[in-house]
């Protein structure tokens, strides 16, 4: 048995619930926050057998979208800031796949 854990953008969180609970997995999702941009993400956590992993990955990817966003960028010179708008890539997956020792539903 496998623990998949995937943070997904908050912006695909409904499709993604959507499609893995459609397919069957029982989900739980966690309320989170991205470090980097402080942007809301949501984890996923989908308990499900060996076989069903590559199963479980294929949903997340076909409904989490890489998207690009402009967020400001400080930089400094002569003591003035100014803020020069940056592009990056946001949205995706990232999945954590773990071994589980035991489970039982109590």
């Amino acid at each position: 048995m496998k623990l998949v854990l995937a943070i997904v953008n908050k912006d695909d969180s409904s499709t993604v619930s959507a499609a893995l609970t459609k397919e069957g997995f029982s989900v739980t999702k966690l309320a989170t926050t991205g470090g980097f941009l402080m942007a809301g993400n949501t984890t996923f956590l989908v308990g499900t057998d060996d076989s069903r992993v590559e199963e479980v990955l294929s949903v997340i990817e076909k409904h989490s979208k890489k998207r690009s966003q402009m967020i400001p960028s400080t930089t400094y010179g002569n003591s003035a800031y100014a803020s020069i708008p940056v592009e990056v890539t946001v949205g995706g997956a990232t999945v954590f796949v773990l071994n589980i020792e035991r489970y039982e539903r109590i």
